[in-house]
C-alpha cells in the first residue's frame, strides 16, 4: 500500500470513529432527555396517599380517578388512606416522599389551612409541594331550619343584629369549611352569633333538623337530600359564582358581600422536586379523567363540581387559599391546640 492510500485509510478509520463518537454521545444525552420527559414514567405501582378514610367525597373521587389512571400509566395506582390530625398525617408523609412521581397525594382544602389553626404543622403548602390540578369543589350551602323566621340571607343578618348572642350555628368542627365560612360571614357582616361545633357533620345537620340550633354552612352534599324533603330551608351558596350543584340559589356574594367564596375542595399535590415532565403528565392524565362525560355526571351527582386546571392555576390557588383563611383565622382568633 503506497503512502496516499494509508494516508486516505487513517482519514476514514478516523471519520468512522468520528461519527461513532457523536452517535454515542447523541444517544447518552437522548436518554434522559427521554426519562426526564416521563416516557419511562412509571415504572412501578403508584401510591395516592388519601388524607381521609374510605368513604366521603374525597375517597370517591380518588377511587373513580384511580383505576382509569392505572390503565392510561400502565401500572396499578393504590389508593393508601392515611386518615387523622385533619389531614396533617397524609400530607407530612407526602412532603417527605421521594419526588419521582411514584407517590403523590389527594389532599382537602385543610393542607392550606392547618399551618395557621394549628400549632405545630411540619410542612409548608407551598414550598413542601409540586401542584398536579385541583380536582373538585364543593361549594357549602347556608341553610337554616324552616321555623326560622328569615327567607333570605339579609332577613338573617337582620335577625341576628335584633337578637345578639342568640341565634346559634352549627358546624362540623373547628377549623372545618363550614366554620371558616361562618367566621368570614360574621367579620362581612358584623353580626354577634354563636358558634356550636359538632364531631363532624352528621351530628350538626342531625342537631339543626332537630331545631337545637338555628343555622349552619353545610357542604352541598350533605345538604341537598334535606333541602329537597324540606327539613332544611336554603338561603345561598358560597361559591363564588351560582353553581351547577343548586343553580336556583343565589351565591352570598352577590347578595352584598363581594369576594366571599368558601369552597371545600380536593386536589393532588406531589412532593416538591418532582420533576416538571412527571406533574405534566400526572395534569394531563387526572384532567382527561375528570372531563370524562360519565365522571363528571357521576361527580355533579354527587354535589360536587369537577374542575382540572394547570399546576400553574392550582398553585395559584393554593397561595392564596393559604393567605384568606390566614387572615379570617388571626381576625377571628381561631386556635386548635
Amino acid at each position: 500500500m503506497s503512502a496516499g492510500e494509508r494516508r486516505a485509510a487513517r482519514g476514514a478509520l478516523q471519520r468512522v470513529a468520528c461519527l461513532a463518537l457523536i452517535t454515542a454521545t447523541s444517544s447518552a444525552a437522548a436518554q434522559p432527555a427521554s426519562q426526564g420527559q416521563g416516557q419511562a414514567y412509571p415504572t412501578r405501582p403508584v401510591r395516592m396517599i388519601v388524607a381521609v378514610p374510605p368513604g366521603g367525597p374525597a375517597d370517591i373521587l380518588a377511587r373513580l380517578v384511580g383505576p382509569r389512571l392505572s390503565e392510561a400509566m400502565g401500572q396499578t395506582v393504590v389508593i393508601d388512606n392515611r386518615p387523622g390530625a385533619n389531614g396533617n398525617i397524609a400530607y407530612e408523609m407526602a412532603a417527605r416522599a421521594t419526588p419521582d412521581g411514584h407517590t403523590f397525594v389527594l389532599v382537602a382544602a385543610g393542607v392550606t389551612i392547618n399551618p395557621s389553626l394549628y400549632r405545630e404543622v411540619r410542612y409548608d403548602p407551598v414550598k413542601d409541594f409540586a401542584p398536579i390540578t385541583l380536582g373538585i369543589a364543593v361549594p357549602n350551602i347556608l341553610v337554616v331550619h324552616p321555623a326560622v323566621p328569615a327567607a333570605s340571607v339579609r332577613e338573617l343578618i337582620a335577625l341576628a343584629q335584633s337578637r345578639p348572642g342568640q341565634i346559634a350555628f352549627a358546624s362540623a368542627g373547628i377549623g372545618t369549611s363550614g366554620h371558616l365560612a361562618l367566621e368570614l360571614f360574621k367579620l362581612q357582616s358584623r353580626i354577634d352569633v354563636v358558634h356550636v361545633p359538632y364531631k363532624g357533620g352528621g351530628p350538626a345537620l342531625a342537631e339543626l333538623i332537630a331545631g337545637q340550633v338555628q343555622a349552619l354552612f353545610s357542604i352541598a352534599l350533605a345538604a341537598t337530600p334535606h333541602i329537597k324533603t324540606g327539613r332544611l330551608k336554603p338561603l345561598a351558596i358560597t361559591s363564588g359564582k351560582r353553581s351547577q350543584v343548586a343553580p336556583g340559589l343565589p351565591t352570598v356574594a352577590e347578595l352584598g358581600f363581594p369576594g366571599f367564596e368558601v369552597i371545600g375542595w380536593f386536589g393532588w399535590l406531589a412532593p416538591a422536586k418532582t420533576p416538571r415532565a412527571i406533574v405534566t403528565r400526572l395534569n394531563g392524565e387526572i384532567v382527561k379523567v375528570l372531563n370524562a362525560p360519565e365522571i363528571r355526571e357521576r361527580l355533579l351527582s354527587q354535589s360536587t363540581e369537577p374542575v382540572g386546571d394547570s399546576p400553574q392555576a392550582f398553585a395559584a390557588f393554593i397561595k392564596s387559599e393559604r393567605d384568606k383563611w390566614a387572615r379570617v383565622i388571626r381576625e377571628a382568633g381561631i386556635r386548635v391546640e
